[in-house]
């Protein structure tokens, strides 16, 4: 089996995150969001010493429960990869991926409670980073997302459906209005050229929009025309926020290096729950605000009666699961990287009027070491590579009677849930709670106990 050939493939499960694996020369293959009982032709992309993965070129025999996509963009843009697939069918390849992995964890004696899905299927975001860039090499600017499997093609998605009217409003209008202007996006390889992202955040239940049009500093540029253009516009929403970030950074992160308040102020407020959280340009909040809530609801069910209890929320981000549980509980400490989001905890603690509440800023595997509060629950709610060892080691030495694992990351969670099993922790609860329709993510929330000896 060599790179480059072709091979008739067929596939025979899933596996997380979206791939499909189908076997050819008794050889194991992965291809991207194939799909079970699916027959393809599949191109060797890549042959490693543990897998090969394969891209499909054509398919032989198709799956009878397809659907046509509602995005006319689906098929190019990289932002979804399953809307072409029922969302029953999603949930079920979803919950199929996640148990397959605990199994082979050999972690099986707990009580499963399935998956939630999204209230929304379509238009349920409440942010977006889109990217400059062209469709061709050295074409019309473009205003989008990457093109599926072309790392510099960019698509103007402004027909974008898990994003509402208000989105595809402001982008449109974003986009004519720098072609006119011609003016340059900025190239990764070379580092040079001015426009970079455009990030939009519309709180769900509030209403509220923040613009944010994210460029290098290699020119001077007046917003004046685009702040006037963007504020005129009738929107459902409200438009509470347009500011410009500057952004030198030589990687293609979002990353802010001056900000620039061009209309309004610097941030948006969003409703979960009865709370209200203030909601910075660069601090970590759910995408998905209504399925946020259900997530948040599985945390507090799980959380149980805590009111002479401390709960630690590590990984607090603005401190949503610390707040939304404080009135459960005797005392919330939660700890984040970014002082940004910190700041906004804190004052959003205020704001709700939760006493019960601290907010700590630095790296978690740091801060923890220095906490002298004995955690009776610890709430964790990692990025997608999972705890820090050492902050993990820190949980386990602290003891806590239950542990309360959110991952956007089944693989990861699995990975310490084993850490946390091999010192005395067991699987009491799980639930899968879906925040990302059409795509192959989705949250898990884990319940572990501490083994009474």
């Amino acid at each position: 089996m060599k790179k480059g050939n072709e091979y008739e493939i067929k596939i025979e499960k899933t596996e997380f995150p979206g791939w499909g694996i189908g076997f050819a020369e008794d050889k194991k293959i992965y291809v991207k969001n194939a799909l079970p009982n699916q027959k393809i032709i599949g191109k060797i992309i890549k042959k490693k010493k543990n897998y090969i993965e394969a891209k499909p070129s054509k398919i032989l025999e198709d799956v009878n429960y397809k659907i046509p996509s509602k995005c006319i963009h689906f098929g190019e843009c990289g932002g979804c990869s399953h809307q072409n697939i029922p969302y029953e069918n999603q949930l079920d390849l979803k919950k199929e991926q996640v148990l397959a992995l605990f199994k082979e964890a050999e972690i099986e004696v707990f009580e499963f409670l399935g998956i939630e899905k999204s209230p929304e299927e379509f238009e349920y975001r409440n942010k977006m980073e889109f990217t400059f860039g062209d469709y061709e090499k050295g074409g019309e600017l473009s205003l989008g997302m990457h093109f599926k499997g072309k790392t510099f093609s960019i698509v103007t998605v402004d027909n974008c459906q898990i994003v509402d009217e208000d989105y595809r409003k402001i982008l449109i209008t974003v986009l004519n209005y720098f072609r006119e202007k011609n003016i340059s996006h900025y190239k990764i390889l070379t580092h040079e050229g001015y426009l970079r992202n455009l990030v939009i955040r519309k709180a769900k239940n509030t209403g509220e929009i923040l613009i944010n049009i994210v460029t290098t500093s290699q020119m001077d540029f007046d917003f004046k025309e685009i702040t006037e253009k963007l504020t005129n516009l009738v929107y459902k929403g409200t438009l509470v926020s347009i500011i410009h970030t500057i952004n030198d950074s030589l990687s293609d992160v979002v990353t802010a290096d001056e900000i620039e308040i061009l209309y309004g102020r610097d941030y948006i407020i969003e409703s979960l729950l009865g709370l209200n959280f203030k909601i910075t340009p660069f601090s970590f909040f759910q995408t998905n605000s209504k399925g946020a809530e259900k997530l948040y609801s599985v945390v507090r069910d799980f959380l149980g009666n805590s009111e002479s209890k401390t709960v630690f929320d590590l990984y607090c981000g603005t401190g949503t699961i610390g707040q939304i549980v404080a009135p459960k509980a005797q005392k919330v400490i939660g700890v984040e990287i970014i002082e940004e989001a910190v700041k906004a905890a804190n004052e959003n603690a205020k704001y709700n009027d939760l006493k019960n509440c601290e907010f700590i800023a630095g790296d978690v595997a740091e801060v923890i070491k220095k906490l002298t509060d004995k955690p009776d629950t610890v709430i964790l709610d990692p990025p997608r590579p999972g705890v820090h060892k050492t902050a993990l080691k820190y949980v386990i030495d602290f003891n806590p009677k239950n542990i309360i694992y959110v991952s956007c990351n089944p693989i990861s969670l699995i990975n310490d849930l084993k850490i946390l099993i091999d010192n005395n922790y067991t699987v009491q609860k799980v639930k899968l709670v879906d925040l990302f329709p059409h795509t192959v993510h989705v949250e898990c929330v884990t319940l572990m106990s501490r083994v009474e000896k």
